[in-house]
């Protein structure tokens, strides 16, 4: 499926929130678990990413207003608003898994590409 396919608003939300695999990877767990509180260590473990990954993913998404920290756990807990557009995310990854994984995967390519423009090269 093109990435056409997708809802403007998912597409929307993909590039302003979503900047790894990992970060939709931990909302879509922490969405589907809303009343436990999870540690990143354990989160790691049940994702197969590193805690590294998951700590970056984690920082960002309570930044943006997704999760609830508290004592370094991390547990679902939007605003209604966000709630439902996750909502509407979760359902469209179900059904459009490889429009979403492209998408995200080719926002990286465009980050990279853009940021490798301003390295310093040396001339020999």
């Amino acid at each position: 499926m093109p990435i056409q396919t997708l809802a403007k608003t998912i597409q929307d939300f993909i590039l302003k929130h979503i900047h790894t695999v990992a970060q939709m990877e931990a909302l879509l767990f922490l969405h589907a678990h809303p009343r436990e509180r999870w540690a990143a260590s354990e989160m790691a473990k049940r994702l197969y990413a590193t805690e590294h990954e998951i700590v970056a993913a984690l920082t960002e998404l309570h930044r943006d207003g997704f999760l609830r920290e508290s004592e370094g756990l991390y547990q679902f807990e939007p605003s209604p608003e966000r709630a439902a557009i996750v909502a509407e995310f979760a359902e469209a990854y179900r059904h459009q898994l490889i429009p979403i994984t492209n998408l995200i995967h080719g926002k990286l390519r465009r980050i990279n590409a853009f940021s490798d423009a301003f390295k310093l090269r040396k001339d020999r």
